[in-house]
């Protein structure tokens, strides 16, 4: 069984990573705006509703809370939306995992194709063996490592950079409360700020163990919004922490963080510590993975049990881990790999990829929001043990809201960030326009020619959902 502060740590390892940290780093002070303002309209209303549709329709996760709404056909296109992106996930964590992993070494590994490639994919399948070890290994090895890996170098980087400061050195970025705002009549800005509702995303995903949770009623909002605060303290002061220490130009997805500790440890003498917390880097990003791991491919477990799927992926293991649907997404992240370090011009093509993965997830809590306004109405004798104040005005309030914010986020994803419009809206927009109704339509093809045969008839004794 999991405690709440098991459930808590995977959360934050679901939500935060440092590699996230670089994001808006660039942006210096005024990246507080850009967090604080998508975390009141979509993180806020995640964790409130997450929390609501967890304790009162708890077994299954996304697929079960759109189902009970919308019925098997919609609730399977929700749980398949957020295994697809979880692939294109893997590689940005496995990509700074093994930049990470190249600086214990030799930071000019990072640039060795083979070295990425065989670092990607022994970091991959050891976490999906870890999980196919079931939830206890699997749960114990998340916690820790987002302790280790992600809480400690995060809490390190910004105390060195407050006692950087605090010495008298000037930062790279203003901290003036003129530069806290930042300016609101260029259309970029309001782009920057509703586009980061991303950055927050994953909060929902945990809720597939709550079977596993002890006292899930209690602990499963204690847990969620325990995560949400950590996360949100995590992103706030890691990315003025980077701000402060690294020049604007230097800033990116992976060299950002590597640049910050290596100035900083530098500083203070101490730069032989740099190859041991890029190894805790690395742990950090291996919890990460645990944890994506093992949620949606649960979900997709259960979406397959209700008919939704082939016999094939009503398979499991001893422990209860879906084997199927691991080692399918497996083959699928080790062909992506190889495509990733053999493409000559992966870095101008993989932020598009990212784009599409933050449709297709934005969609999916489109649907979320929709679920647990329509479930108030349709399903009014269930009482959820945690409920959002106000009634139904409330519900609306904070499910409004974060369904505003998840069609505005998808709308605004159409226009490409300033840095990379070189490429041509209509290519970058049709690119998107496709690719997310292709992934759309595939799981309800599937679902127009299932079976009757598909459903499982006899559900195992030790039921993991």
């Amino acid at each position: 069984m999991l405690g709440t502060a098991t459930l808590m740590l995977m959360t934050v390892a679901a939500l935060f990573s440092l590699s996230g940290l670089t994001s808006n780093a660039e942006y210096g002070f005024s990246s507080v705006f850009f967090y604080a303002i998508p975390a009141l309209i979509f993180f806020v209303p995640c964790a409130l509703i997450s929390a609501t549709l967890a304790t009162g329709w708890s077994s299954g996760g996304i697929f079960t809370w759109v189902s009970a709404a919308f019925g098997k056909r919609w609730g399977f296109l929700a749980i398949w939306l957020q295994w697809f992106q979880s692939l294109t996930l893997y590689m940005t964590i496995l990509s700074f995992a093994a930049a990470s992993l190249a600086f214990v070494f030799d930071p000019a590994l990072a640039e060795n194709d083979l070295f990425v490639f065989i670092s990607i994919l022994a970091i991959y399948w050891s976490a999906t063996i870890l999980n196919l070890r079931g939830m206890r290994l699997s749960s114990e090895a998340s916690s820790l490592g987002v302790i280790l890996g992600t809480l400690i170098p995060g809490v390190l980087l910004m105390v060195l950079a407050a006692l950087w400061l605090n010495a008298g050195n000037a930062p790279e970025t203003s901290f003036s409360l003129g530069a806290l705002i930042p300016d609101l009549a260029e259309f970029d800005s309001i782009a920057l700020m509703l586009g980061g509702v991303v950055l927050f995303a994953g909060i929902e995903m945990t809720a597939v163990h709550i079977r596993q949770v002890k006292d899930p009623e209690e602990n499963y909002p204690r847990a969620i919004f325990g995560a949400a605060g950590i996360a949100l303290v995590m992103f706030i002061f890691g990315t003025l922490a980077v701000a402060a220490l690294v020049p604007q130009p230097q800033i990116s997805l992976v060299a950002g963080i590597m640049e910050a500790f290596t100035k900083v440890l530098g500083a203070f003498g101490i730069r032989w510590l740099l190859p041991l917390v890029m190894l805790f880097i690395v742990g950090g990003a291996f919890a990460q993975l645990i944890t994506w791991i093992g949620g949606p491919s649960k979900g997709l477990l259960r979406a397959a049990w209700d008919g939704c799927l082939p016999p094939v992926f009503h398979r499991m293991n001893e422990y209860g881990i879906p084997t199927t649907v691991l080692y399918l997404q497996g083959i699928i992240v080790t062909v992506l790999s190889f495509l990733f370090v053999m493409m000559p011009n992966v870095s101008d093509s993989f932020w598009i990829l990212m784009a599409l993965t933050a449709q297709i997830y934005l969609t999916m809590y489109v649907l979320m929001f929709a679920s647990a306004i329509k479930l108030r109405y349709s399903q009014p004798s269930v009482k959820p043990k945690f409920r959002i104040p106000g009634g139904k005005a409330g519900l609306w309030l904070v499910a409004g809201l974060g369904l505003l914010a998840s069609l505005a986020g998808i709308a605004l994803g159409y226009l490409p960030p300033p840095e990379e419009r070189g490429v041509g809206w209509e290519f970058y927009a049709g690119f998107l326009v496709l690719g997310l109704a292709l992934i759309i339509a595939m799981p309800l093809v599937i679902f127009h020619f299932r079976r009757k045969g598909w459903e499982k008839r006899k559900i195992p004794r030790k039921n993991p959902l």
